[in-house]
Formats: structure tokens, C-alpha cells, sequence
């Protein structure tokens, strides 16, 4: 018997396949169910014209079975099977798919729809070679009466010779390679593995995929004793749920079908299902948590909705398909436009896989508006979970995002009940007439904030004040700038601009007044502070800390957290602020000529006082102790 070449005579392009092109070795059998289905997609579409495919379309199967003393497990069909010149043709050239000619050649029928071949490049039978030192292919074509056998080792070679099978189709059978230290390739073996596999990848093949499985039964002489017996199994539930008409499917369905696909304890805050057609033909089921994962914010978390293609996954997480600041969805993607290229694996991120990632991202983001406006509880429930990652939408990418998410994140704010949020839109709703901007203040807690001298200043005129408390808010806010012409303002900044035009003048002749204290006051801190003076904007505190720049002091406290960040490159500039209503101001003032040491002392404690209140640590708290008890 001949042994044949294969027609690409190279070994390094099947090592390449077998070794590179694939991540899995599991998806071998993904593989092979494939081209078995579509072999009986075939068959069935013959049968349309043909009145001698005298077959009814519940009698196509797929069927598994393994042998473990022999390490073979075989893949059969019984569709059309084929003739030695296609199992030349198909097997002895690598990247020749008989699935891509079929397709081509049917493209124009009107019964094309009936069917849907899965199989484009040709290339995923041999992947089995990742498992298999050797493989055989027993197939009979529809019609003949001659069956033959192809069998192959690897790149070098292959032959073909006739063989006895009585009925159409083909069987692949996969000679197992021996266990290594590495890769235990006896659990493909196993029926455990075969239905893990064929749950995960070819759950959705629209042909029964049976197995004969070992199971106890009560023996009928005695009730109370077992034999081990052989049954049909049928591994896969073959039609997707995303296939149905959204009509067709209750709550109880869609949730049932979460938490079992995504291994979720709790039903989805929402499901989004999507079956689209004109530029992109594909189907979606989405689901948004009601809960983030305990890695969720981690870099453990790995986004992506799965990928399938006609019922088959082809990729476990495509991040390709849904922008990072949606990254808390789960779901999948079924189509059959994209282009695989060489193995199923391989996405070309071309144009078709660019709009439906543009038309995901759209409808997600409609589906949460609508949640905010129409079920405002469950919008909550969803942005204790994930408003972080849409805060870091805003900020990422340069603030590409910033139009499609600015109106999704929310805050607290001073005038919202306790522990509701207030989205940028309502706070501009209910802003006074004379009020400018749009003012916020950042701290650890919303009670730590609220505590702010400069916070109670801005309420004492009628504003309202929202409470930044996570890391990113005043990075997403700066980079935002404005929200409808508002600017932002961080009431702790220099830029707070909340006095009438008289306060300023009678502020400006005060600051005046007392320049020599203020300078002295700023010598004592010996360049701890850029500036030291008067403010009409607090209301019962006797000083402030706010910075100058665009760089504040919460945003100081975030980098230096960092790495790197102790090392102090990144420094808020800083000015003392002195109520100019306060009597120490006076006090101290008064003091000034007769104990100037005592106003220097007394200065140092009010900064002390000031980085306190600003949640700012302090160089020598020891020191600070013993001027107070001084005082005392």
C-alpha cells in the first residue's frame, strides 16, 4: 500500500497547526463534532431535492465512544460521507476545507438557509493530531457502494485503501497518545471529560450527540442489587437559547440559564437579548450581575462575552466584543459572518466584528438608562457594583467615553438622603439660579467630607456639595472639564468663587490690614504653604487648607499611594486659609508685636490643625502634642 504526501509537503506547517495555532488541546473535539455536523447538514440539504435521502430528519446523530484499553475514542456521523477522491482531497491537503466548497457552491439556492456549515478553513481536523499519534477515517459517501479507509500519523503521510462500513457517513477515530509528566491525555478517555467538553463548546450543535454511558440500574430479580448497564446519552441540549424569540422565553429561563452558563448565585439585574440583521447579522444574550465577582476589580478579572459561531464557541472571553467600562457584563455572541481565520481560534478583527462591538456597547448603555430612569432601586443595586468601573470609563482612554457615560455615573451629594445617589443631570435640575458651577469635595467617607470647612461654607450659601469618595471621582471630573456648560469646582481648591462682589472688596482692605501677620504666619511654616490669608468662606472654623493648581490635595493622597508615590514628586501646593470672622485671627494679631515666638507656635498647631481636617498626615505628631499641652 502507498504511502501518499501530503500535497503541502511540509511538516513544519503541520507542526505549526498542531502546535502553535491552537491555545487548547481540548478543542480537538470541538473540531471534529463540527465537521461531523456539517456533514449531516449536507445530507439533510440533499435530501431537500433529492427523494432517494429517503431520511427523516430526527434519524441524524452524532455519535462518541471510547475504548480505553485500545486509547481510541471515535467521533461518527451519518451524513453523506465521502469517496476517495474527497478524502484526498479534503484530508491529503492541509487547509483544504470540502465545508468552505460547499458553502460557495450552495450560496446562491434558495434552500441554503436550511442548513449551516460550520467548518470554513479545513484545518481543525488537524488538531486532533494534538492528542492522537495516529488517526483513521472510515467513511462511505451517500450512494456508493464502497467504503474506504484514510489513515495518517502525522506530516509524513498518509494513505487510503477500501474498507468494509455498511451504512453512510464517516468515523473518526483518534488513536490516544500516551499520558506524559505534562499532559494526562487519558482523561480524554474518560465520559466525565467527553461531557465536560461537549457541554462547553458543542452544547448548541444542532444534531443529538449521543454517547452509550455505564449506569447502575435495580436488577429486575432483585430490587435491591445493581448491574452495571449501557445507555444512550444524549450530551447536548442542542438548541440555544438565544435562538428563540425573546417572546418565547420567561425570566425564570433566561435566569436559569445565567446561572448555570456563568456559575452565578444570584439572577441577573437584567438580561439584554439581541437578535440583529442588515449590517451585522449575529445574536446576543447579555446579562448584567446583580453583584461583582470577588476579582472583579482586580488584575485577576478577565473581561469578554463568549463567541460562537452556528451554535459552536469559539472563544471562551472575546474582549474584543465589549468595550473595558462594560467589562461587568457576562453573556455571548453568536454569528456566522465573522472571519475565522485558520482555526477557529484566530478572530481577524475586521470590519463586521467592529460593529457589533460599537452596536453591543450602544444597547448596553440604553438598557442601563433605561434601568436608571424606570427602576431607580435596581439602578442603585447595580452602581454599588460597578459605578467604579463606569467612573473609570470616564477617565480611560483619554476620555474617549466621556459623552456616552458622563449621564450612567452617580454621587452622593450633601442634599441627597442618606446614602441615595445624585446622577450630574439631577444636580444641575435643582442648582439655584446664581449658582456658577458645579461643586464638589472628595474624602475617604461622605461623613468625613461633610465635615469639611470649606464644605459647610458652600451649604451656608444654599449649594449643594457632591461627595467624591472613590479614588478616580476627581480624575473623571477633571477630565470631563464641564457637564451643559457648568464647570467643575472642588470647593477646596483656590478657584472657589461663592462671595458677592462686596465681600470680596471688604475681604481684599482685611487681607491688606493684616499683611505683616499673614507673612509672618507663612515664615513661621517656613514653605510648608504657598500663601497664608484671610477667607470670607468659612462659616464656624477658624482655618482651611486648599490647594493651588490642577493638582489637589485629595488627588496628592491618591498618587501617593501608587508606586513611587512616597517619594514625593507629586505634591498638592497648599495656602492656610484664615476665617477672617474668627476671633483667633484678632487674638493672634494682637500678639504679633508683643510675643512673636507665641504666634509662631500657635501657627504651626493651627496647620497641624488644618492637615488634620483635610485628612493630611503630619511630619512630627509628637511635637504637636507637646504645643498643646503647652497651652493647657
Amino acid at each position: 500500500m502507498e504511502k501518499k504526501q501530503f500535497q503541502t509537503e511540509s511538516k513544519k506547517l503541520l507542526d505549526m497547526m498542531v502546535n502553535s495555532i491552537y491555545t487548547h488541546k481540548e478543542i480537538f473535539l470541538r473540531e471534529l463534532i463540527s465537521n461531523a455536523s456539517d456533514a449531516l447538514d449536507k445530507l439533510y440539504f440533499r435530501s431537500l431535492t433529492d427523494d432517494s435521502v429517503a431520511r427523516d430528519r430526527s434519524e441524524y446523530e452524532i455519535r462518541i465512544s471510547t475504548d480505553p484499553e485500545k486509547r481510541t475514542l471515535s467521533v461518527s456521523d451519518n451524513g453523506c460521507g465521502m469517496g476517495r477522491e474527497e478524502l484526498e482531497t479534503n484530508l491529503g491537503t492541509i487547509a483544504k476545507s470540502g465545508s468552505f466548497d460547499f458553502k460557495a457552491a450552495n450560496k446562491g439556492e434558495k434552500n441554503a438557509t436550511e442548513v449551516d456549515v460550520i467548518g470554513q478553513f479545513g484545518v481543525g481536523f488537524y488538531s486532533a493530531f494534538m492528542v492522537a499519534d495516529r488517526i483513521t477515517v472510515e467513511s462511505l459517501a451517500f450512494g456508493e457502494s464502497q467504503a474506504w479507509r484514510w489513515e495518517s500519523s502525522g506530516a509524513d503521510g498518509y494513505t487510503v485503501e477500501p474498507c468494509e462500513k455498511s451504512t453512510p457517513g464517516t468515523e473518526v477515530t483518534l488513536y490516544i497518545k500516551p499520558d506524559t509528566e505534562d499532559e494526562k491525555y487519558s482523561d480524554y478517555l474518560t465520559t466525565y471529560k467527553i461531557r465536560e467538553l461537549v457541554r462547553k463548546y458543542s452544547d448548541y450543535i444542532r444534531y443529538p450527540i449521543r454517547m452509550k454511558v455505564e449506569e447502575s440500574v435495580p436488577k429486575e430479580d432483585n430490587k435491591e442489587e445493581y448491574e452495571k448497564v449501557l445507555k444512550d446519552e444524549t450530551l447536548n441540549s442542542m438548541i440555544p437559547l438565544w435562538k428563540k424569540a425573546p417572546g418565547e422565553i420567561s425570566d425564570e429561563e433566561y435566569n436559569r440559564f445565567y446561572q448555570d452558563k456563568f456559575f452565578d448565585f444570584e439572577a441577573p439585574l437584567k438580561t439584554i437579548h439581541i437578535r440583529a440583521e442588515g449590517g451585522a447579522t449575529y445574536e446576543a444574550l447579555l446579562f448584567i450581575p446583580a453583584h461583582a465577582p470577588y476579582n472583579y476589580y482586580t488584575k485577576e478579572y478577565e473581561k469578554g462575552l463568549q463567541l460562537y459561531s452556528s451554535g459552536v464557541m469559539i472563544m471562551e472571553k472575546c474582549a474584543d466584543l465589549i468595550p473595558d467600562h462594560f467589562g461587568f457584563v457576562r453573556g455571548l455572541v453568536d454569528s456566522a459572518d465573522l472571519s475565522l481565520n485558520i482555526s477557529r481560534e484566530m478572530l481577524q478583527h475586521d470590519r463586521q466584528l467592529k460593529v457589533i462591538a460599537r452596536a453591543i456597547a450602544k444597547k448596553i448603555r440604553n438598557e442601563l438608562e433605561k434601568m436608571r430612569d424606570g427602576d431607580r432601586t435596581k439602578y442603585d443595586t447595580f452602581f454599588d457594583a460597578f459605578g467604579l468601573q463606569l467612573k473609570y470609563g470616564l477617565y480611560a482612554d483619554y476620555g474617549a467615553h466621556k459623552e456616552d457615560l458622563q449621564d450612567l455615573v452617580m454621587f452622593h451629594s450633601a442634599a441627597s438622603e442618606k446614602g441615595k445617589y445624585k446622577t450630574l443631570k439631577e444636580y444641575l435640575a435643582a442648582m439655584p439660579e446664581a449658582q456658577k458651577d458645579i461643586y464638589y469635595a472628595c474624602g475617604e467617607t461622605v461623613d468625613q467630607i461633610a465635615m469639611l470647612p470649606s464644605v459647610e461654607g458652600v451649604r451656608s450659601r444654599g449649594y449643594d456639595v457632591l461627595y467624591l469618595t472613590d479614588d478616580v471621582d476627581e480624575f473623571a471630573l477633571k477630565m470631563l472639564g464641564e457637564y451643559e456648560g457648568k464647570k467643575f469646582v472642588n470647593v477646596c481648591t483656590e478657584n472657589l468663587d461663592i462671595a458677592t462682589e462686596e465681600e470680596k472688596e471688604a475681604l481684599k482692605g482685611k487681607n491688606e490690614e493684616l499683611k505683616p501677620l499673614l507673612e509672618a504666619m507663612k515664615k513661621a511654616l517656613d514653605n510648608e504653604v504657598k500663601d497664608v490669608r484671610l477667607t470670607n468662606t468659612l462659616k464656624g472654623h477658624a482655618v482651611n487648607l486648599v490647594s493651588e493648581g490642577d493638582l489637589s490635595v485629595e488627588m496628592e493622597k491618591v498618587l501617593g499611594k501608587m508606586p513611587g508615590g512616597a517619594t514625593g514628586y507629586a505634591k498638592a501646593s497648599l495656602i492656610l486659609e484664615l476665617n477672617a470672622n474668627h476671633p483667633v485671627v484678632e487674638k493672634l494679631h494682637a500678639m504679633l508685636q508683643q510675643d512673636p515666638e507665641k504666634v509662631e507656635t500657635d501657627t504651626k498647631i493651627l496647620y497641624a490643625q488644618a492637615r488634620l481636617i483635610a485628612g493630611l498626615s503630619l511630619e512630627n505628631p509628637s511635637q504637636v502634642c507637646d504645643w498643646i499641652c503647652s497651652l493647657i
